[in-house]
């Protein structure tokens, strides 16, 4: 069935059609062409009346109203299309987009479920249904996991849109193929993920592993103490690394400066008590986070499962250093994988995992950030650049996008763009994601909570979709004050009565 005509200037990847209702933003449009037939997707649209142009006061409205309703032809329906390219090469994953614009006055019409459900719905292997197209729920949405780790994938919403609930279901649908997944869990959002084979670590650091300009990181030497940080890196030495009593050894060292009566030592000795003072301070604040002896933190890592490492408890600058930590590890255990597989070396396995691992970086912004230099950031480019080759796939997860670094994010080749307000952030996406026209990024404020723009390589073609709730994920959601408060006094009425009555029990006794 008709439903409009292309009207105006026609371009290869734009038209502009007339049409017989009014189209919803993220509608796909069939076009014909004598080259094959188009598919288009309408990425803005309006309604207007001749009745109502230049209508200057209510009463004049009042009028208008009346005439509208009597004239059939008073509403004109317009849409703008953005071209996706030929329908029959969309259905193998090919956009081609036409040399010959769309002449004025050809027909649109409504592709059928069938176009739709062989271009968003492939049923081949690694695709795997995360909702369904927003305007057409009739339309399974399915991406390409492999792509993801090949790739890389960026997730991006204001707080509250559902980022965490695509993560836990992009990482259930993993799950399901007995994949590696990471998470780097900076809120605690993803410890109570009830899904099969979830491996919970509370995150730890081992000193020992550390080079001293993380350890001055990781014990909180502030900033610009240049001095604190050299006697730092006098006292770190190889015999305190490998020493059984790490903290008793670095203490030593720390004192051999302290008392020395070599010239240039106690030029510094103000600053080695203070970092002696440090060190202590730091065995106890962080006695539950830096343990020397706890071993590789890699080995805590299961393959063929979720981990969800929890950095909740470490600091900020803690933080960094244990995601820079493991993000160097797992690039040099997946190229050493890679080296041995095409039997480029002679030596002993010396890898820990035989299959891709896909990492997701949480809170994105505060590890990559766009502003200064960090080692996770380091890393994180690192893989976002190599890890492909080797079978390690990148997910940055933020809130906001314009706090992020660049370089890093245009380096996701696939995109999950939720709700979105700040211009700073749509510019930045924009930025990131080429392929993403002006004319959708501007819908993202209109986004509902679950919506997502997806584009990029795991999906066919740019789309509108609904992503499903994953009712295994408990954590995360908004929590009510108005319940908290309600049942705060409610326990605070019952210790109440129970203190009363044990009061009256004494006076019974006495």
């Amino acid at each position: 069935m008709s439903l409009g005509f292309v009207i105006g200037e026609s371009k290869p990847t734009f038209v502009t059609a007339i049409t017989s209702r009014a189209l919803s933003v993220g509608e796909y449009i069939k076009i014909g062409s004598d080259e094959g037939e188009i598919l288009g997707l309408v990425e803005r649209s309006s309604v207007s009346s001749a009745a109502f142009t230049d209508v200057r006061n209510f009463d004049e409205a009042a009028e208008s109203t009346e005439i509208a309703e009597l004239n059939k032809r008073d509403k004109t329906f317009t849409a703008h299309i953005g071209i996706l390219g030929f329908l029959n090469n969309l259905k193998k994953g090919q956009s081609i987009i036409p040399a010959i614009p769309p002449i004025p006055g050809t027909e649109i019409a409504q592709p059928t479920k069938q176009d739709l459900d062989e271009i968003f719905s492939p049923k081949e292997n690694g695709w795997v249904k995360i909702g369904n197209l927003l305007r057409n729920k009739t339309i399974d949405a399915r991406v390409n996991l492999d792509k993801i780790v090949s790739r890389h994938l960026g997730i991006l919403a204001m707080t509250g849109m559902g980022k965490s609930n695509l993560v836990s279901l992009v990482t259930k649908q993993i799950s399901k193929l007995k994949g590696t997944v990471i998470i780097f869990d900076y809120h605690n959002d993803y410890t109570s993920l009830n899904i099969p084979r979830v491996n919970v670590i509370d995150a730890k650091i081992n000193p020992r592993l550390l080079d001293a300009d993380q350890l001055s990181e990781v014990l909180e030497i502030r900033d610009g103490a240049n001095v604190q940080q050299r006697v730092l890196r006098m006292a770190f030495t190889k015999h305190v690394k490998e020493s059984k009593e790490f903290w008793s050894k670095l203490e030593t060292e720390i004192d051999f400066i302290v008392n020395s009566e070599d010239k240039k030592l106690k030029e510094i000795r103000t600053s080695a008590y203070r970092v002696q003072d440090i060190i202590e301070e730091a065995q106890k604040r962080f006695e539950d986070i830096l343990d020397p002896d706890m071993g590789d933190p890699i080995s805590f890592i299961k393959e063929g499962r979720t981990n969800v490492l929890n950095i909740s408890e470490l600091s900020e600058k803690q933080a960094n250093v244990a995601v820079a930590f493991y993000l160097q590890q797992l690039l040099k255990d997946r190229k050493d994988a890679s080296i041995a597989r095409h039997g480029k070396t002679k030596r002993q396995r010396n890898f820990r995992f035989n299959s891709p691992i896909f990492v997701i970086i949480e809170e994105a912004h505060v590890f990559i950030p766009k502003d200064h230099d960090t080692s996770a950031k380091y890393w994180a480019a690192k893989i976002a650049r190599e890890g492909r080759k080797f079978g390690l796939g990148l997910g940055v997860v933020s809130q906001r996008p314009r706090s992020v670094d660049l370089n890093v994010l245009s380096q996701m080749g696939s995109f999950a763009i939720m709700k979105i307000i700040q211009e700073d952030d749509q510019r930045q996406i924009a930025s990131a994601t080429e392929s993403t026209s002006r004319e959708l990024i501007a819908q993202l404020t209109s986004l509902n909570v679950g919506d997502a723009v997806l584009v990029g390589q795991w999906t066919n073609l740019p789309s509108l979709v609904h992503v499903e709730e994953v009712k295994e994920k408990i954590m995360g959601a908004d929590q009510s004050a108005v319940n908290a408060w309600a049942n705060a006094e409610k326990m605070n009425e019952v210790a109440i009565e129970s203190t009363q009555g044990l009061v009256q029990k004494d006076l019974l006794l006495d």
